[in-house]
């Protein structure tokens, strides 16, 4: 599996030689159908490289939990601080794993439009409609990063690379990379081409994965505050308030051949690295919330850089687990979130379901807007904990300022810094 190669260190792209084993030339001259099956399952790898960097700065941005690791004292002095460097690990990885993974799936896009395979226009859709809801995923976790700082949409040349667009305007492209994209699969017929990983057992077919694609859009929807159109896709979408909260489309790992284990798993009890919950995640929980069995109290409390935490964090309990990419969890509480000034009743159906799930009460708060929202957001803190919503979440309501500080020298960042040698 190809790692993500990390082709560049800036969007300056380079020539490179590897999409999972095939050469890159081969595939942006011409895609074949032998090759095809190998550039999805090199893009898939590709997602999951620098994921538990990105996940592990905006959890502690969010204050869901602090990253102790004696090796690398810069997740409390500037992460925690956002003292952030634009030229450091936790700046450099996710913007350099995303664009590679975005590099490549551009190649395989470029690879289709030349290709002389006898691919049928079904098939090529159902290429196509999964390439481009990818490839908006991945612009999507820049945007979350960079926010007001910009991200480049345009990157399929790298020799004349498109300019730095703004959070609008790139949410506005991702939504228009989805909707192609769904185009494509409600064109594809009943298959795919190609396998995908198990992780999308349920969402492998192009009517299973078109549904992916609408949660996707969703969310992108909701970020841009258009809540009507949010539960028109929520509709379209795996949405399911009987189903499992579970369900839906993850990373998958493992430890055979060259594949990965899962980089957010730590056994408990550790000393010299350990993922710990902020305190305020226990403190501020409703009793009999089951949903705290996410974390696990240490044997002893463990203080690193004057931060402590007695919970470790165990969403992963072993180093095969998926890590979700979207849940039927979220959905609920998006179409929470889109009816909560318009439909307060269905918004507080949605969230007695997550709550009962949980094995809370009914809610029995206020019904205003602005009361839902509070609710809505601390469900989904819990819901959705360690799952690189909670600063994008409060950012979005401009309720950064709630977050909360340890240490006097603490600070929450909007943003993340374009990488240093970016050219801009």
């Amino acid at each position: 599996m190809i790692l993500g190669v990390l082709l560049f260190s800036s969007c300056d792209l380079e020539d490179a030689d590897s999409l999972n084993g095939l050469s890159t030339d081969a595939i942006s001259s011409n895609l074949s159908r032998a090759e095809l099956p190998q550039a999805i399952s090199g893009i898939l790898s590709d997602m999951r490289v620098g994921l538990a960097t990105q996940i592990d700065v905006q959890s502690i941005f969010g204050r869901e939990y602090y990253f102790f690791t004696g090796s690398d004292p810069r997740f409390e002095a500037d992460v925690v601080t956002a003292n952030l460097d634009n030229n450091t690990f936790y700046t450099t990885t996710p913007w350099n794993a995303r664009y590679a993974t975005i590099r490549n799936i551009n190649l395989a896009l470029q690879g289709l439009t030349n290709t002389t395979a006898d691919f049928s226009n079904q098939e090529i859709a159902a290429i196509r409609g999964v390439l481009n809801t990818l490839l908006a995923h991945e612009l999507l976790m820049v945007n979350n990063n960079q926010f007001s700082n910009g991200i480049r949409i345009d990157v399929a040349d790298p020799d004349n690379l498109g300019p730095f667009v703004n959070e609008t305007e790139a949410l506005t492209e991702i939504f228009s990379l989805l909707e192609a994209g769904a185009t494509d699969l409600a064109a594809a017929g009943d298959s795919f081409p190609f396998p995908l990983s198990s992780g999308y057992d349920g969402f492998d077919t192009p009517a299973g994965f078109l549904q992916f694609n609408r949660g996707l859009t969703a969310r992108v929807e909701a970020y841009r505050g258009n809540y009507p159109n949010v539960i028109t896709l929520l509709n379209n979408s795996f949405m399911d308030m009987g189903g499992d909260l579970r369900t839906g489309v993850y990373h998958t790992f493992s430890l055979t051949g060259a594949d990965l284990p899962n980089p957010l798993f730590i056994a408990l009890n550790q000393t010299a690295s350990v993922r710990v919950s902020h305190p305020s995640f226990t403190d501020d929980a409703e009793a009999g919330d089951t949903r705290l069995d996410k974390v696990v109290l240490r044997n002893m409390p463990i203080t690193f850089s004057e931060l402590t935490g007695t919970h470790d964090v165990f969403i992963y309990q072993s180093n095969v687990d998926n890590v979700p990419i979207m849940r039927n969890e979220e959905l609920i509480l998006l179409f929470a979130e889109a009816n909560m000034a318009t439909n307060g009743t269905a918004a507080i159906d949605a969230i007695n379901v997550i709550r009962n799930a949980a094995g809370l009460a009914n809610y029995t708060g206020g019904t205003s807007a602005q009361e839902l929202e509070d609710e809505i957001l601390f469900q989904r803190r819990y819901s959705l904990f360690g799952e690189s919503h909670r600063w994008v979440d409060v950012r979005r309501f401009n309720r950064l300022n709630e977050l909360p500080n340890d240490r006097t020298t603490d600070n929450v960042p909007e943003a993340v810094p374009v990488p240093f040698n970016e050219n801009q």
